[in-house]
């Protein structure tokens, strides 16, 4: 009798451990983490999540707070760049820019420059002269050698990584490089010097090249070739930027995702530097508008319709579907602004538009956009 009442408890002990166990493996199955709610929690370490911002914003409360939260990079909209620096020959103000690093700092941002060489926001001084017409070589080189290494070096160790060239590739199909100031001057070795110049003031600053389409054939084609004759000059690259500036359905996901396989065939990152995502109608891309383009050319000024919030949302999702394929090979994406108040867009290509490709809305309230984004980055693969 006793023996057959142990044996009853026995078989009653190690089925209670058998159902506690089975029990806290199916707690375990059925508990998740906390989905993160901010960006930058849900990228983790293994993304930079940026923003543009210019330093006024940082005196805007609210605006600061947002930025603080939800980024870990940000990018000077127009601080950076050489006539923000050095609009008078010989006189650097780094003020503005330094607001941006100081703040970047307080709260473990990393910050990018943009960018050392450009044909737009640059003073004609660097490369012309009170004529108009391109200086000698050797004047506009030293022009842009100072220029470079002034700034680099001011910034050396607070700036994660540099823009050195922008925008240099033409858009037109049989010519190469753009025609610019600096390569009337210089030559078409003007982009080769940036890069020597911006590697020689800091060696462990990272270096860019950064420019729009170029995730299209025709000029992907030409930005893989700049890449080629760089490194052929032992010239190091550490990242391409593709600016982003896209619309509800234009580039499919597909030519981007091509892209990205494209340059990082060639050794080096990928970042989606300025990226935004345009709903207005845009039927060319010149910066004039047509008298019978402009009524429809501004159809919510009252606010964002849901369908397209919506769509715009379903966009974004399969965007960062496509960018998180690629760990280790996309680094950074950064928005070219954090709400569609400050949007650039809201000017371009039609001046006093009102414009809704960012995140957050005029009211710095997230959109569907935000929740597609989030939504992808807070997946446990990643995607």
């Amino acid at each position: 009798m006793i023996d057959q009442l142990d044996r009853k408890i026995v078989r009653w002990c190690c089925a209670a451990i058998v159902c506690a166990f089975s029990t806290c493996a199916i707690a375990a199955d059925s508990t998740t983490l906390p989905a993160a709610t901010t960006l930058r929690a849900a990228a983790g370490d293994r993304l930079l999540i940026g923003t543009a911002i210019m330093a006024s914003h940082l005196r805007e409360p609210a605006h600061a707070r947002l930025l603080a939260g939800q980024f870990n990079a940000i990018t000077g909209g127009n601080e950076f760049k050489p006539d923000a620096l050095q609009k008078i020959n010989g006189k650097f103000t780094f003020e503005r820019a330094d607001e941006i690093v100081s703040f970047a700092r307080e709260n473990r941002m990393q910050v990018i420059g943009h960018t050392l060489v450009w044909h737009n926001q640059s003073p004609k001084w660097l490369y012309e002269d009170a004529a108009g017409k391109p200086l000698a070589r050797e004047t506009a080189l030293e022009n842009m050698r100072r220029h470079i290494t002034t700034v680099v070096t001011h910034f050396k160790g607070k700036v994660k990584g540099w823009d050195v060239v922008n925008e240099a590739i033409s858009d037109g199909g049989n010519d190469y490089l753009r025609d610019t100031p600096a390569r009337r001057a210089i030559g078409d070795d003007y982009v080769e010097k940036a890069f020597e110049f911006a590697r020689n003031a800091d060696p462990d600053v990272e270096l860019y090249y950064n420019d729009y389409n170029i995730e299209l054939p025709g000029k992907r084609e030409k930005c893989v070739r700049l890449l080629r004759e760089l490194k052929a000059k032992g010239l190091r690259v550490d990242a391409v930027g593709i600016q982003g500036h896209w619309q509800l359905k234009h580039p499919a996901a597909q030519v981007i995702e091509d892209a990205i396989r494209a340059f990082a065939a060639e050794g080096v990152k990928v970042h989606v530097t300025e990226l935004d995502i345009d709903v207005l109608p845009r039927t060319r891309q010149g910066a004039e508008i047509t008298d019978t383009e402009k009524e429809g050319a501004n159809p919510y000024v009252a606010g964002l319709p849901a369908d397209i919030a919506g769509a715009q949302g379903d966009r974004y999702r399969s965007l960062f579907e496509v960018f998180v394929k690629f760990p280790g090979v996309v680094t950074r994406i950064t928005f070219w602004g954090s709400h569609d108040g400050n949007t650039w867009l809201n000017d371009w290509p039609v001046r006093g538009r009102t414009n809704h490709p960012l995140l957050w809305d005029r009211q710095l309230q997230p959109k569907p956009a935000f929740d597609g984004v989030i939504d992808v980055l807070n997946k446990p693969s990643g995607g």
